[in-house]
């Protein structure tokens, strides 16, 4: 076994950001000053920051010209879904949210008609108020110009200081970047998550090779190379194309991690998506509701009104489980695994906030609290097992919706034409 491996079987080369971890050292190598061409020094720390998985951060210093490079490189994978972040920036406090943006990323200002194209910028990590700072570092002496670059680094002030409200859009076609929402578990009036499906030419630019066809999948389980999301030791994921009687067809993926023993499924669907959506209400009034069967795809939303709380499509993947599962997972996405529950990412506030929420959702799985738990799938493929069928559920609503224009376009339906093929 080499060191590599050594490390990755004791946790993972990865570790959590923080301020009182002493053995948590960067590794610094010599490297060339691309400014004055001397040997200047380059720091290397692999480590993990809240809802952007693995990173390497990198500094490079030069005692001799004393220039200075910072940068942040994805260590982990590309995310299934592109995504696309709009917020809407009305108050001086919408500045002190942290911003991820991958390298891939691109940064729109609609107001300004600025954008920061893909692939322009490094992979960073700031508080949206730096993001705005950095633009505002340049000067040119052509008379002509400077009269209206002055102009624009003044309406970039203004933004920077809260004078105006404006719109931020961050779009990632790799999934990897990030805008916090300060409200969380509650969902961000300000803020718009919107996962999309990305194009052959976004796929290509990431370098990501075709899917296999769904047929080859039918008699077989497929085993392809995966990275373990937990400590990123190379693990095996297993993929199986099966028939769930009364329902349809979906694909079942488990990986299993042999180096820290992490074991973590995910369930597709395998069938076109329907014609009308289905909202599935569920009036928990006993501990037995939590034994019912659920299968919540990738396109569905879940939802607690009482808590004032809901989950985004795509937030936790596709998964067959009990509705006690479910929660359980929410729970541990939302308190136990949340990074921003320990170290010196934490508040009182905010760790108080969550540590309540975490024992409302236990109340829940208790039978003890009277709420409402409503799956809303767009797509139509997710479901709730019924305990009277064949006769009806007293306690469970299903309904079938017309999907909107904007849902539509979630899913990749607007622009997609099925008519006049027979012709051809």
């Amino acid at each position: 076994m080499s060191a590599i491996e050594e490390e990755e079987v004791r946790g993972g080369l990865f570790k959590d950001i923080n301020a009182e971890d002493e053995d948590q050292q960067p590794t610094v190598i010599e490297s060339l000053c691309m400014n004055c061409y001397e040997n200047g020094s380059t720091r290397l720390l692999l480590t993990k920051i809240p809802f952007f998985k693995e990173i390497i951060i990198s500094s490079f210093t030069c005692p001799h010209c004393n220039w200075t490079n910072t940068e942040i490189q994805s260590a982990g994978r590309i995310q299934e879904q592109g995504v696309l972040y709009t917020l809407q920036v009305k108050t001086k406090e919408d500045m002190n949210r942290e911003v991820v943006k991958s390298d891939g990323a691109s940064t729109r200002i609609p107001q300004l008609d600025f954008e920061i194209p893909a692939f322009t910028q490094k992979g960073c990590k700031f508080f949206h108020y730096d993001q705005i700072s950095r633009k505002i570092f340049w000067k040119v002496t052509d008379p002509a110009a400077a009269e209206k670059i002055e102009k624009f680094i003044e309406r970039l002030k203004k933004l920077k200081e809260g004078e105006e409200e404006f719109t931020l859009t961050i779009d990632d076609p790799s999934g990897n970047s990030f805008i916090e929402n300060p409200f969380v578990p509650q969902k961000d009036t300000a803020l718009t998550v919107t996962h999309y499906k990305r194009t052959p030419e976004q796929n290509a630019v990431l370098g990501i090779e075709p899917s296999n066809d769904l047929d080859a999948m039918k008699n077989e389980v497929l085993v392809f190379n995966t990275n373990c999301p937990e400590c990123n030791a190379p693990a095996n994921t297993n993929m199986k194309l099966v028939q769930i009687p009364h329902f349809k067809e979906v694909i079942i993926m488990a990986t299993n991690c042999d180096s820290c023993g992490h074991r973590t499924n995910e369930v597709k669907s395998g069938g076109a998506t329907e014609e009308l959506g289905t909202r599935i209400t569920l009036h928990v009034t006993d501990p037995s509701d939590m034994s019912r069967d659920l299968l919540k795809s990738e396109t569905c939303s879940v939802l607690i009104p009482e808590l004032e709380f809901e989950f985004g499509m795509a937030a936790l993947g596709g998964k067959f489980t009990t509705l006690e599962g479910l929660l359980k997972d929410i729970k541990d996405l939302i308190v136990s695994k949340n990074p921003f529950m320990c170290g010196d990412s934490t508040t009182s506030d905010r760790a108080e906030k969550l540590e309540l929420f975490g024992q409302k959702i236990d109340k829940i799985i208790a039978a003890e609290m009277d709420v409402h738990i409503i799956l809303d799938d767009p797509a139509g493929n997710s479901y709730l097992q019924n305990v009277y069928a064949p006769d009806p559920d007293p306690e469970m609503k299903i309904e079938k919706y017309t999907r909107t224009f904007e849902q539509n376009e979630d899913l990749g339906l607007n622009d997609m034409k099925t008519e006049g093929y027979a012709e051809k």
